[in-house]
């Protein structure tokens, strides 16, 4: 560990050097690659430095005790030096290990989110539309912008489905837990003898993918346009500016109708289904790693159920890693910071359980 935290330094040391050259300076794709490798690396290297300190500090005690001059009171605080430095490098050896584990590539991108409802009809419908809330809400406290690019509303004023944009620094980092089934028990308003009603949402995460990661044929693609239709619609109702595109070698099919512009309409749809495609990808590639050797906390499978919110007993809880909150209404005002700090920590215990294994 300690000759990759040298070369790490090292690095660190070069490119330094490099933000200062005028030819650097002037080439802003290289100087932005080269801030922002500065940036990934800071945390490292400031931790690193700080062991260096206490493993000189450890040094210095020593040679104090194994003075035959010094004197007893002197030696007695080398002494007690000499503990405190042991315990501190032992400690932030633990945290270095931790910042030494290899990074997500996708966490500092943007999220597409999807919300399905499932089993449950109209109970689904409106949990839908308290999820989006949830992460709106969320995203807000993160000074995230959200951008709405899909919507198939009901009556009550649920959603069958949406999809929205998460736009900020490390939204994928934050988000990529939600992925998976979200179930709610709850009494709908109405069930007359005050039943409790189990009902399921399907949440998807998808980090963004930029156009030239993901080649896409123009041939492979069927573009339909039609009417906007549901509630909400009626303002694009008398042009066909909604868009509906289908990638053939797939069948993923996607729509867009929020807009009146059909080109935006069809500018948000390619986003989504680059992010699907882009998603396809990723999973693939994760399973070809083998399972002893992958975080099996972070980002959960579309069919997996991975939390409960249970409105009579004012509870949440995270079936992934058994965390249970009795502060359901601040969870769905936003307030998931203590969820995702903790499928944080357990994803990161995984992954620390895995390279001890290789």
């Amino acid at each position: 560990m300690f000759d990759k935290l040298y070369d790490v330094e090292k690095r660190y040391e070069e490119i330094s050097q490099m933000l200062y050259d005028p030819q650097v300076i002037s080439d802003q794709e290289k100087y932005k690659a080269l801030m922002k490798e500065h940036k990934a690396l800071t945390p490292i290297v400031e931790k690193f430095r700080e062991y260096c300190a206490a493993k000189k500090a450890e040094q210095d005690a020593r040679e104090i005790i194994s003075d035959s001059g010094a004197d007893k009171e002197l030696k007695e605080l080398a002494q007690q030096e000499l503990e405190e430095s042991r315990q501190s490098q032992d400690k932030i050896s633990e945290e270095l290990k931790v910042l030494l584990l290899p990074v997500d590539p996708n966490d500092e991108r943007n999220v597409i989110i999807e919300i399905r409802g499932g089993a449950g009809g109209d109970e689904a419908a409106l949990f839908c539309a308290s999820l989006f809330r949830m992460y709106s809400m969320y995203a807000e406290n993160n000074r995230w912008k959200v951008e709405v690019l899909y919507t198939n509303e009901t009556e009550l004023g649920g959603y069958k489905e949406i999809s929205f944009m998460v736009q900020g620094e490390g939204a994928y980092s934050k988000l990529k837990y939600e992925s998976g089934v979200h179930r709610v028990q709850r009494v709908p308003e109405t069930e007359a003898q005050g039943r409790i009603h189990t009902s399921t949402v399907t949440v998807a995460v998808l980090p963004e993918a930029e156009e030239v990661e993901v080649e896409i044929n123009p041939s492979d693609l069927q573009i339909d346009t039609f009417r906007a239709g549901g509630a909400g619609g009626q303002h694009v109702n008398k042009t066909e500016s909604a868009i509906r595109i289908t990638h053939i070698p797939t069948g993923i099919v996607v729509e867009c109708q929020d807009e009146r512009s059909q080109h935006k309409n069809r500018e948000k749809a390619m986003k989504v289904l680059r992010s699907r495609l882009f998603e396809e990808k990723r999973r693939e590639q994760e399973r070809q790693i083998a399972a002893d050797r992958r975080a099996q906390v972070g980002t959960g499978d579309r069919s997996e159920r991975i939390r409960t919110y249970n409105y009579p007993q004012g509870r949440v809880t995270d079936h992934r890693i058994g965390l249970t909150l009795y502060k359901l209404d601040a969870v769905l005002d936003g307030d998931l910071n203590e969820i995702v700090e903790a499928l944080n920590a357990a994803d990161r215990s995984e992954k620390l359980k895995a390279a001890s294994l290789e």
